[in-house]
């Protein structure tokens, strides 16, 4: 699918699985972080909307404005951290690399790239919608 091009009708109908979709501050800002740290495709790139695409996986941020008629839009917290309790794990990122993308792009490490007893290095690395972003490696 080129998700460049493709309807919104027509993605929208082609999603199966779990979906994710991201309510976030700053579309742009928040697909350069995870551009930037976890070398992640982005598509359809707006104010609004962007489609983020992590090897054969694919989920969604949305601005608040796009949530208008949707419940949801109601129920979040003025005040940040919007994400938290949420983790997002990229388990095909190599850990150690993320937190330096992050460190040199000044986010938030809430834990650097620790060896864990569930057989996983991983870090915890903060946005600033306050989504715990978990880049992962077996050990």
């Amino acid at each position: 699918m080129d998700y460049e091009t493709v309807s919104a009708e027509d993605f929208g109908k082609s999603l199966r699985g779990i979906g994710l979709n991201l309510l976030v501050r700053d579309v742009r800002a928040a697909s350069a972080f995870l551009q930037t740290i976890f070398d992640v495709g982005v598509h359809r790139l707006s104010n609004d909307f962007a489609i983020i695409t992590y090897g054969d996986e694919v989920f969604q941020l949305h601005s608040d404005g796009t949530y208008s008629a949707n419940p949801l839009l109601n129920i979040l917290p003025e005040n940040p951290p919007r994400g938290a309790g949420v983790e997002i794990r990229f388990y095909d990122t190599d850990p150690d690399e993320a937190v330096a993308r992050a460190h040199a792009l000044g986010a938030m490490i809430l834990q650097e790239a620790t060896d864990k007893p569930h057989g996983l290095r991983e870090a915890y690395i903060l946005c600033d919608d306050g989504y715990a972003w978990v880049p992962s490696r077996p050990l």
